[in-house]
């Protein structure tokens, strides 16, 4: 019996290869469908923890579909069917080499960086005087490379990603301009549910016929950070730690024991009780963020539902 997904082997009809990342599979199936497996597999700070937790996966497809379907209209993606809770299929994109990171307040990676002296964050300045947590006066891109598993994300601004033809100007500036458009959206979504979107980057990618899509996942807790709306002035005011929701529960239980992926540090142990505490946590996040009772799905043998489910899709069309 297989509760969690882990590592994925399958053999699905047209198959072509597998790219395997930190929590997502993907498998080429007839060179123009990827078949997009969400992992319970648990990774901060660049580095993917041993043991998996339950329902993760299905929690991160379901609410990346639900805002997908949101924002289509106002951004073209790459999904075509969900057959499964922990599977999207989709085209097969060329993927830009850059995740766009946009920020609407000073905090986690940016304030780490402003905390150390830094007032210029991707070639973007910030202004001098500000509080961990504050609003910048616009939101701000604050691009990363996209680094394969094992390797860490570097920061990159926009001169540095054209003057190396990382992405070519036309098309890095629809990047932008798809990245300001879904962060609005996604900004009035979570105010609907009585958050505020603090954070969160998008990934891209280029269809066979040359459309621009966001492909992947978007305003999920793993790629997101919400602050609850109705107390965050309060907060502020006081200077105290705004409650979130997002995966940095996860980054600052690894701080507190003494992680933060650097060389020679060892990774705590997940116990049971704190699987399950990370588990119950995402599940809250996912009730938080759409507004809806977490339904979960049947885990009884997770690896062959995935394995009837994509097959009976891929036979179907």
């Amino acid at each position: 019996m297989i509760t969690t997904i882990n590592d994925t082997n399958y053999n699905f009809p047209g198959q072509k290869m597998i790219y395997k990342g930190k929590v997502r599979e993907v498998y080429t199936v007839n060179n123009d469908l990827l078949v997009m497996i969400v992992t319970d597999r648990l990774s901060a700070f660049d580095v993917v923890m041993s043991k998996q937790i339950p329902y993760k996966g299905q929690i991160l497809n379901q609410i990346a579909a639900k805002m997908l379907e949101a924002t289509k209209d106002i951004v073209p993606n790459w999904v075509v069917s969900i057959p499964d809770p922990n599977v999207t299929i989709g085209h097969s994109c060329k993927t830009f080499k850059v995740e766009m990171v946009i920020r609407g307040y000073l905090t986690g990676h940016a304030w780490r960086e402003y905390k150390s002296g830094k007032r210029v964050l991707c070639g973007v300045p910030m202004s001098e005087g500000m509080i961990e947590n504050q609003k910048f006066e616009n939101p701000i891109i604050t691009p990363s490379t996209k680094a394969d598993l094992g390797e860490h994300d570097e920061d990159i601004s926009r001169d540095d990603i054209l003057a190396k033809g990382i992405v070519p100007e036309s098309d890095y500036m629809q990047l932008e301009a798809y990245t300001f458009a879904l962060f609005a959206r996604g900004t009035e979504i979570a105010e609907n549910q009585g958050l505020i979107l603090v954070d969160t980057k998008y990934e891209f990618g280029k269809t066979a016929s040359g459309k621009i899509v966001v492909i992947d996942e978007i305003h999920t807790p793993d790629s997101s950070r919400y602050f609850y709306a109705d107390r965050y002035e309060e907060i502020q005011a006081k200077d105290q730690k705004q409650k979130q929701l997002s995966k940095e529960f996860v980054r600052e239980w690894l701080l507190e024991n003494g992680f933060q992926g650097k060389e020679g540090q060892v990774v705590p142990e997940l116990t049971e009780d704190k699987i399950e505490e990370i588990s119950n946590r995402y599940i809250e996040l996912y009730e938080k963020i759409i507004g809806e009772t977490f339904v979960k799905a049947d885990i009884t043998d997770v690896t062959a539902r995935i394995d009837s489910n994509v097959k009976t899709y891929l036979h179907s069309i």
